[in-house]
């Protein structure tokens, strides 16, 4: 009997146990995870700040669904050394497990950066339950939070906690909110509606301290500006846990460098998820940690059974009403891309396709949900829409039956 071990129990360990007992239902599954709850939902942990949803509902199985499943967990059980000559796990309790494949699902932390103040009680990072408790319970008796970052995370933060009633100021860094996901038209829709329902946004400035003494009182940036914040969340990036990995001697470079099978440079060790790096890439969302761990625990099971070869990106953000998601090359500039936008007069619903050779390669969507999986699919074929031109915008233009290969109405084309 194989025995797969697995360290990490977040979507990419979930994910690969799961595979790995239908291909090989004898299988003995080990999962170990430091922390002492069973997978949960990291990206609405927000909704639970926001007191939209109870903390179970946060848990995607009960502990027995893995029992029925022959997986067994090991919670609050943290791996502190990897032996790959051995084929052992070091744990924190100093016993040992062994294993045939492991997999490396360690993901990442929380990236803080090294401005003053971030050791005061009352700044925090969302990473854990742990973290979104603290947060909860800080945020009763206070009127004041700053957000420290304007990405994904940081934007759905500032929005439970002024559902809470706080006042809530976003720093952003770069010159808009989700540099990584929009333009620069697309952030200033979205920062419209957000400061609609009473958010305060700052983007282009640099944060220098969190003032305070035990406690946070607020905000001081480069510039001079001084936000109130009784409580500072820190949303400024995240960085893999590679550090097992380092000490084993396994090949890295920002994270765990794999190839198209996901395995290491280790014999019988794969790596999936935020901690791992495939052709320079770390990807650190959901769709890359699910396809990646589904092609390792394949090849765990069976060598040469499967192969990755990336993952489109994809984010979405859907907070009290508000509709973004951003696809593939979202925000590429340059003379070998043609551009495509259109803002509604509201400028409520910002539509923005990024095209090269006559093919889709990306897109923001905000405000239009109807278009997010006909354009997914328009990326993911491949299929030449140069002749379309801007109609690809209008809102009669059926994007899904060009996508399906059954557009027949007739068109105005403009070679693009």
């Amino acid at each position: 009997m194989e025995q797969y071990v697995i360290v990490g129990n977040g979507i990419a360990g979930i994910t690969a146990a799961q595979t790995i007992v239908r291909a090989d239902p004898a299988a003995e599954v080990h999962i170990f995870g430091a922390e002492p709850y069973p997978y949960y939902r990291r990206p609405i942990l927000w909704e639970f700040i926001a007191g939209q949803i109870e903390q179970e509902a946060l848990f995607f199985r009960p502990t027995a669904w893995y029992t029925e499943r022959g997986i067994r967990l090991h919670l609050g059980v943290g791996v502190t050394a990897l032996n790959p000559q051995a084929h052992s796990l070091t744990l924190a309790d100093g016993s040992s497990a062994e294993y045939d494949r492991l997999l490396l699902a360690t993901g990442c932390r929380p990236f803080i950066p090294p401005f003053e103040g971030v050791d005061k009680k009352g700044v925090y990072t969302l990473r854990t339950i742990e973290d979104a408790i603290s947060i909860k319970e800080h945020s009763q008796g206070i009127s004041t939070a700053a957000i420290i970052g304007g990405g994904l995370l940081g934007i759905e933060t500032a929005r439970a906690l002024t559902s809470l009633n706080l006042d809530v100021s976003v720093i952003e860094f770069m010159p808009h909110l989700l540099p990584l996901q929009l333009d620069a038209e697309g952030a200033q829709a979205l920062q419209s509606l957000l400061e609609s329902m009473g958010m305060r946004i700052l983007t282009g400035t640099a944060t220098e301290a969190i003032l305070g003494d035990e406690l946070p009182t607020g905000v001081r940036t480069k510039d001079g500006r001084v936000v109130d914040a009784e409580l500072v969340v820190i949303s400024t990036g995240i960085r893999p846990r590679i550090e097992l990995a380092r000490e084993a001697g396994i090949d890295l470079n920002r994270g765990v460098v794999v190839d198209g099978q996901l395995r290491t440079s280790a014999t019988d060790v794969y790596a999936a998820g935020d901690v791992a790096e495939f052709e320079g890439t770390i990807y650190g969302i959901i769709p890359a940690a699910t396809d990646q761990a589904q092609v390792a625990s394949a090849n765990m099971v069976a060598s040469g059974s499967a192969t990755y070869n990336g993952t489109i990106p994809a984010t979405t953000l859907k907070i009290a009403g508000i509709d973004l998601t951003s696809l593939g090359e979202a925000t590429a500039t340059g003379d070998e891309f043609a551009i495509l936008r259109k803002v509604d007069a509201a400028g409520v619903v910002y539509r923005r396709l990024t095209l090269r050779d006559g093919k889709v390669v990306g897109a923001i969507l905000l405000g239009d949900t109807q278009s997010v999986r006909p354009v997914k699919q328009l990326i993911s074929t491949g299929h030449d829409v140069s002749t379309y031109g801007e109609q690809l915008l209008d809102e009669g233009f059926d994007l899904k039956a060009l996508a399906q290969g059954q557009l027949v109405k007739n068109v105005n084309r403009k070679k693009l």
